[in-house]
């Protein structure tokens, strides 16, 4: 199976294809963009997610995410002839969200706000390092190399977490 980038962005004007990528204004905030869309994505999960969908249902709906983010961060690329822009953080608003799945477990012994910043902390550490192989996933065609290196930081950050937690009830048990 050959990864391709979704053509369906093409006929959408740049203005709006930019707009999306780059979350209207939010992609130009200095310092670090990528940073003020994962605060964008973890505000978006703590309203949409964290109030009574199922693990099922957040799996769903980031995969539709995810789908389009890679359609428009990948268009985004080639209307501005830069490989994976700074400006585009769409990609981090879409991936954060699976920081979290499972987050109720996490809450002993951390309070949601602890967990919250925790996941938002390890990612950026993840999705600016990219350890464990994550940056090779950035070679993967348009927006596929966009979008797959921050959904596996979001799925390290998670497994990072629960690892986390088991660790303290079974060391402290």
């Amino acid at each position: 199976m050959r990864l391709r980038q979704p053509v369906w962005p093409r006929i959408l004007p740049t203005k709006t294809v930019l707009a999306c990528a780059r979350l209207g204004p939010v992609g130009r905030l200095l310092p670090a963009p990528g940073t003020w869309g994962s605060v964008a994505g973890l505000l978006y999960f703590t309203v949409f997610f964290a109030h009574g969908l199922n693990v099922a249902s957040l799996v769903l709906l980031n995969a539709i995410g995810l789908y389009v983010a890679v359609a428009l961060c990948g268009e985004a690329e080639i209307r501005l002839g830069r490989k994976d822009p700074g400006e585009v953080i769409l990609d981090e608003f879409v991936a954060m969200p699976l920081c979290y799945l499972g987050w109720t477990q996490l809450l002993d012994p951390l309070p949601l706000w602890a967990v919250l910043l925790a996941g938002l902390a390890i990612f950026r550490v993840f999705d600016i390092l990219k350890p464990c192989g994550i940056y090779k996933l950035q070679d993967l065609p348009g927006g596929w190399g966009v979008v797959i290196d921050d959904i596996a930081a979001a799925l390290a950050t998670c497994a990072t977490m629960h690892a986390g937690q088991w660790a303290w009830h079974h060391f402290h048990a």
